[in-house]
């Protein structure tokens, strides 16, 4: 007879309790396998399709060389303009204190959220030929829009708040003393930038320029919109993409299997860079 006071759930006198056993262990490996088959699946089917005997030749076409070339040069302007135009306010909004900085983080920050065909239609309407600054533009002789130049603006607009992320936290990581005793030894202002502050949050910066290439090289709402879609001008390669899947589907194949590929090795990266860098604890 078992004892009215034994709180419920002891064993009895002399049994053993036996270990319990976890019944929901299978619950999540099974959504783990059908999250992971869901996630990898299509990416090995664009493998499958696109690394086929037809890709040397495929990739050595017209339209697919034009849409790398076009790329290519896109990015590596924008990712020029990054380093010279962001790598300051970075600075500045890592190591300064004043009004409104809160507010102005946030809406530096805001093209991460922005939908990129929004943020087309911003670009459309202050630098297209009809927008606030189009006509001063096109009396001083400049047109922006549907030409190289919008494709340059779409993916500095949609990409550089990444750079600028990581770059304030790289130079928020610093340890200040460091810098004081570079100043203590006569360094001046330029000295300790160049020789301290930037060495050290180069890692940081270095993983904002590899999200910041990724983000620029994968835009396609904002150019779309702003910079039009026209062979070796501004054709990337997801314009192209989206281009050829209405004619051609092999050179849209292609190209995708590249951005896979791509993707992948600037993933791999970010994660080897995170390892490396200092602590921002």
């Amino acid at each position: 007879m078992n004892h009215p006071l034994r709180r419920a759930g002891t064993p009895a006198r002399g049994g053993r309790r036996r270990p319990g056993r976890p019944r929901t262990s299978a619950v999540p490996a099974l959504l783990s396998v059908v999250m992971a088959a869901f996630l990898l699946l299509p990416t090995l089917v664009l493998l499958t399709r696109g690394l086929t005997a037809d890709f040397w030749p495929t990739l050595g076409s017209r339209a697919v060389t034009d849409a790398l070339r076009v790329s290519a040069l896109t990015t590596g302007a924008t990712l020029l303009l990054t380093i010279l135009l962001v790598t300051p306010v970075a600075y500045l909004l890592a190591r300064s204190r004043f009004p409104g900085r809160t507010v102005l983080d946030t809406l530096l920050d805001l093209p991460i959220v922005l939908p990129p065909v929004v943020a087309g239609v911003g670009l459309l309407l202050t630098f297209g030929r009809s927008g606030l600054l189009g006509p001063p533009l096109e009396v001083a002789g400049i047109g922006l829009a549907f030409s190289p130049a919008a494709v340059v603006m779409a993916q500095l607009f949609t990409s550089a708040p990444f750079y600028l992320r990581t770059a304030k936290a790289g130079f928020a990581a610093i340890d200040r003393e460091v810098e004081a005793a570079a100043r203590t030894d006569g360094a001046d202002a330029w000295g300790v930038f160049r020789w301290i502050t930037w060495p050290l949050a180069f890692p940081f910066l270095l993983e904002g320029l590899v999200l910041t290439w990724a983000r620029a090289l994968g835009e396609f709402g904002a150019t779309i919109l702003f910079a039009g879609s026209l062979q070796g001008k501004t054709r990337t390669i997801t314009l192209a993409i989206y281009g050829a899947l209405e004619s051609d589907l092999a050179p849209a194949l292609v190209l995708s299997a590249v951005m896979v590929l791509v993707s992948f090795a600037v993933l791999l990266t970010v994660r080897l860079l995170a390892a490396r860098r200092p602590d921002t604890a």
